[in-house]
């Protein structure tokens, strides 16, 4: 399938206005701007899903910048949740998941017959869109991954730098035996982040961790990732294309082939594709035109 795409809208010495090109929508070199000068945590080559038969997300080239953060947006069904749970491997877990290319992890396919999956998502950690803390207090939500991986510290102070670091702490210090369901949503979902955070992982991965929270509890979780991002490498999964914007620093964005087959339309850093997109489904994605 060729589209036809848009340069960004710049005047060449000569004051002609560029001209559409036409590139194939997988391999535009100009929709699809990785980020440069930087080391990089994460990236795919040529990545496809396929569920039993049916391909749920084909070609995707993507390069996520180490302590950045990094957003997917698009329609639903676009694949950039199946994208998501690549990168530590989630879709291992179903069945008839078939996963073809490459998905490198500090320059290692994570793919390769000798990888164990579980170390992987020890260096990747998961957010679900669903706050899901344990059925335990929030002291054992916190430090039941680090006991399990055998850590040998002092498990207190794990916990209290866990919380610390999820902007928790001041609110659950004087009820750390209180059940981790107890708390309201928008804690759950930073317990959540604190059990993450306690095995030390290298990136988080946040599939729409906002989408069932309040706009105070959404912004506390915008704040905590801004804060996050030095330490670690953030991607999320968002519908909320004002979250994308105003959270992350590169965004990548899918779309929906005639086969209900997701690729990667365009990706680069988030100011550039919401105010001067390359490919012009971008443009009428991010204004409302479909979607």
């Amino acid at each position: 399938m060729t589209v036809q795409t848009r340069p960004p809208r710049l005047q060449s010495a000569e004051g002609e206005v560029q001209q559409p090109r036409v590139f194939d929508s997988t391999t535009n070199p100009e929709a699809l701007r990785a980020p440069q000068g930087m080391p990089m945590a994460m990236a795919t080559r040529d990545l496809a899903v396929h569920y039993a038969a049916f391909l749920a997300v084909r070609g995707v080239d993507l390069a996520v910048a180490r302590n950045k953060i990094t957003a997917l947006i698009g329609p639903s069904g676009c694949g950039k949740s199946t994208v998501l749970r690549c990168f530590n491997r989630m879709n291992d877990l179903i069945p008839t998941a078939q996963v073809s290319g490459k998905v490198e992890l500090d320059g290692v396919d994570i793919y390769a017959p000798d990888i164990d999956p579980v170390e992987v998502r020890r260096k990747v950690g998961m957010v679900f869109q669903k706050p899901n803390p344990f059925p335990k207090t929030i002291y054992e939500n916190v430090a039941w991954g680090a006991r399990i991986n055998g850590y040998r510290g002092r498990m207190d102070d794990l916990v209290e730098d866990a919380l610390q670091r999820a902007a928790l702490w001041d609110e659950v210090k004087d009820k750390l035996q209180a059940s981790g369901l107890s708390l309201s949503g928008g804690q759950q979902q930073r317990l959540c982040i604190a059990r993450a955070i306690a095995v030390r992982p290298e990136i988080i991965l946040m599939d729409e961790p906002c989408s069932a929270l309040d706009p105070i509890a959404t912004l506390r979780i915008e704040e905590l990732m801004q804060t996050l991002k030095s330490d670690y490498t953030i991607v999320i999964v968002t519908h909320n294309m004002q979250q994308a914007a105003r959270a992350s620093d590169y965004t990548a964005f899918f779309s929906v082939g005639s086969q209900r087959d997701g690729y990667l339309v365009e990706f680069g850093p988030t100011a550039e594709l919401f105010t001067n997109p390359v490919d012009p489904r971008t443009e009428d994605y991010i204004t409302g035109r479909f979607g």
